[in-house]
């Protein structure tokens, strides 16, 4: 009943309607209605034979509103009616969510049923909140990846990248942090994902037990740019919904790139100039929107703190250049960055993690003194490592001739099996430090 009355209160009894004037590649134009219209609204239109195609105001040029469907545009004939639904895109998302599969609308494709609605509406895009009004970074987050946990703590609410390429073993990473994270609920945000990677990354990689305490979105890479650009916007209410909760959530997105890639077609099929290497600027001023929405939650009336948004967002760098624009830009309103090296999971280390270029901006303040000297040993150990491997691997590097790189020779093994984790292995943060500490005190008594 509840459900039913909420429906009732959405409609508006105010019905505005325009026509097709025109379509072009993926933009349709519309006239009439326009005293009622803003970007980002919401239509129907009608077609030959088939059912009525959502679209979203996208823009406006003369007298015409510029539309962009969230489907093939097949069927579409001049003259034919358009009808605005909705001023600004929300959902009603509950904590009966948890455990479900759902697309860029809400709607469920996991065969079980339909979702449960809430009675209070979340908007798609909502503002961060205010800088002056929200919380610190918490305490630190365990992870339960040994990598990241020693070299790029976390800390609850904190935003980070994963930059990477294609292979790399991404997906793999973010099941792990899915399953083992010491969090209340995940939000996991599939944007332009390979349509046969799904059900492989939720049932096999995912998993039942991680999938019980998460909400998954997804938006395969075959589906209309607004749709993809769309689930990225749904993956972050539901994220604040759960939130507002007081649940402790994270939020996996993975990926960034591709909601920019969505954001670029939209914005060029709207008129908008092209800037470097193809991308617009609304590109640029909606990343920010979108990854502010994450990390510490907003101050009550009461004086009470919201819980946080953890979040990690992957970004696939083109060709291996970290400067490319989108991950110039995302580097640069994170809070840190890991960043995952090709060669390295070429050697058949996973997860292939380049602890010497990753960075968590919340260090060295979370970390205690005696862990800090533990990283700061470890980091100059597989940095002479590093500096000396190619000497090492032909033969032209002689023992004797430096202690720090022979010392560096003899615990790289086992820092090597340290930072290799199985997907399947979980290990707990303060474990991880004992570990570490373990593998440099056996090499300073070989010494």
């Amino acid at each position: 009943m509840r459900n039913l009355v909420a429906a009732v209160e959405a409609i508006d009894p105010l019905v505005v309607t325009g026509k097709v004037a025109g379509v072009s590649g993926l933009l349709i134009e519309s006239r009439g209605g326009l005293s009622r219209l803003a970007v980002g609204a919401r239509a129907e239109i009608g077609r030959r034979g088939q059912e009525p195609l959502p679209a979203e105001v996208v823009g406006f040029r003369d007298s015409k509103a510029l539309l962009m469907p969230f489907g093939p545009v097949e069927g579409v004939a001049p003259g034919a009616d358009i009808r605005i639904i909705d001023q600004a895109a929300s959902v009603r998302p509950t904590t009966a969510w948890l455990g479900r599969i759902i697309d860029a609308f809400g709607h469920p494709i996991d065969g079980k049923g339909p979702l449960p609605q809430g009675p209070a509406p979340y908007p798609l895009r909502a503002p961060p909140p205010p800088a002056h009004s929200r919380g610190r970074v918490g305490e630190r987050l365990d992870l339960g990846v040994r990598a990241m946990d020693v070299f790029t703590t976390t800390c609850r609410g904190q935003r980070l990248g994963i930059f990477a390429g294609s292979g790399v073993g991404k997906s793999v990473l973010l099941s792990m942090l899915a399953k083992e994270a010491t969090c209340d609920a995940v939000v996991v945000g599939l944007i332009g994902e390979r349509g046969r990677e799904v059900r492989e990354f939720v049932e096999e990689t995912l998993g039942e037990e991680g999938l019980k305490r998460a909400v998954v979105v997804v938006a395969t890479s075959d589906e209309p740019a607004l749709k993809r650009r769309q689930s990225a916007y749904m993956t972050m209410a539901i994220a604040e919904f759960l939130r507002d909760q007081d649940l402790e959530v994270l939020c996996l997105m993975d990926s960034v790139t591709r909601f920019a890639m969505a954001q670029r077609e939209i914005g060029l099929a709207a008129g908008e100039p092209p800037t470097t290497k193809g991308y617009t600027p609304t590109v640029f001023t909606e990343l920010p929107k979108l990854l502010e929405r994450a990390g510490p939650g907003p101050v009550r009336p009461d004086g009470t703190t919201a819980a946080p948004i953890t979040a990690l967002f992957t970004v696939l760098v083109d060709g291996g250049d970290h400067d490319e624009p989108i991950a110039d830009a995302v580097r640069g309103i994170l809070d840190g960055h890991i960043v995952m090296d090709r060669k390295i999971a070429e050697r058949g280390r996973f997860p292939a993690i380049d602890v010497l270029k990753s960075v968590s901006r919340t260090m060295p303040g979370c970390q205690t003194p005696p862990e800090r000297e533990l990283n700061k040993r470890a980091r100059q150990t597989l940095a002479a490592y590093a500096n000396m491997e190619e000497l090492i691997k032909i033969g032209a590097y002689r023992t004797g001739a430096d202690p720090i790189v022979d010392r560096a020779i003899a615990l790289n093994p086992a820092l090597e099996a340290f930072l290799g984790q199985d997907k399947e292995d979980a290990t707990r943060l303060s474990d991880s430090f004992t570990r570490l500490e373990d593998i440099l005190n056996q090499g300073m008594i070989r010494e």
